[in-house]
């Protein structure tokens, strides 16, 4: 029998494949690991549901170290409640190098938007490496009589309310990309909350909403169908990742939301365990095999993928972020 989670899979993920691209070129032997870590998989928890951009990122990012590290690296997608779900239980967990994290927009956010969420998105978490980063995409319904962004601003300020917008739980980057856009446009939509983008994603393609803001990993495959269109993207400037598709910012001065994830792991992890995970991040992210396969997946890796880099980031992303929420009032 085919289950509904099979059905919303299916379209959304296969365009990814590629038979090419199946497995990074690592020519480095295992790294050193402690004997504990050796005795079994290492976990990595996806806070984000199957089939996004994170998702996506985090499987390349496993099956890469797996090979490095010469042992499995198992995903483990927990998602909900702005990636509140799967951090909590990051730190159920014990700090025993077997368990990592990956992070991406939602998570300077998590204290703001849940203010009941027990731990700081910077003290709380070690980062190992900087992953990746792409713009999201505008998309509607092609039943939305809008093929340009001023035709999409005219549609939802004149619609109000019955203009559905299609994102996941509070704090989720769909969330906030659709939150800044009610804010700098005027426009009075309604956003549809949903458990992950895919389910979003799936309603949109349905026609139970019209409008969302997402990552070309889930849309651009269906854009080439024609089951959405594209209307812009939502980085500050126009992106070679989308050619041909202008900013938001050209018609919102303002506007600027770039999708990147993050690798953590739990501050009290041993050093030799950080080390060996740090190393292996720092190699795969390197790799002309794994960038291949993210730039497949519209997904770029950073100049610079450091610690240190990641720890800057995530700082400007947390000092950022907080202000826009208190305006937003969109607490969880």
């Amino acid at each position: 029998m085919t289950t509904r989670r099979a059905i919303l899979l299916t379209p959304l993920v296969t365009p990814l494949v590629t038979p090419a691209l199946t497995k990074p070129a690592l020519a480095q032997p295992p790294l050193a690991q402690p004997p504990l870590a050796q005795t079994r998989p290492l976990r990595l928890i996806i806070p984000v549901g199957v089939a996004g951009v994170t998702d996506v990122v985090g499987r390349i990012l496993a099956d890469a170290m797996g090979l490095l590290l010469g042992r499995p690296v198992v995903p483990d997608n927990l998602a909900g409640a702005g990636s509140t779900v799967g951090a909590a239980a990051f730190h159920r967990a014990a700090p025993d190098g077997n368990t990592l994290f990956i992070g991406t927009n939602n998570h300077p956010v998590m204290r703001a938007v849940y203010p009941n969420f027990p731990h700081d998105p910077i003290a709380d978490f070690t980062p190992l490496a900087l992953v990746g980063q792409q713009p999201f995409a505008v998309a509607v319904h092609p039943g939305v009589p809008a093929t340009n962004v001023p035709e999409l601003l005219a549609w939802l300020r004149r619609e109000g309310d019955r203009a559905n917008y299609g994102a996941a739980n509070p704090g989720a980057t769909n969330h906030m990309a659709g939150e800044m856009l009610k804010q700098l446009s005027g426009a009075a939509f309604t956003v549809v909350p949903y458990r992950t983008a895919a389910n979003a994603v799936q309603d949109l393609l349905a026609g139970r909403m019209q409008v969302t803001i997402d990552s070309p990993t889930l849309l651009q495959p269906l854009a080439a169908d024609g089951r959405v269109r594209l209307l812009a993207v939502s980085s500050p400037a126009r992106s070679a990742l989308l050619p041909g598709l202008p900013s938001l910012a050209e018609f919102l001065p303002g506007y600027n939301l770039t999708g990147w994830q993050i690798l953590f792991a739990r501050p009290g992890t041993p050093p030799e365990a950080d080390a060996a995970a740090r190393d292996a991040a720092r190699l795969v992210l390197r790799d002309p095999t794994v960038r291949a396969r993210l730039l497949a997946a519209n997904v770029e890796t950073w100049p610079d993928s450091s610690p240190a880099a990641a720890a800057a980031h995530l700082a400007a992303e947390v000092a950022r972020w907080a202000p826009i929420v208190a305006r937003m009032n969109i607490a969880g």
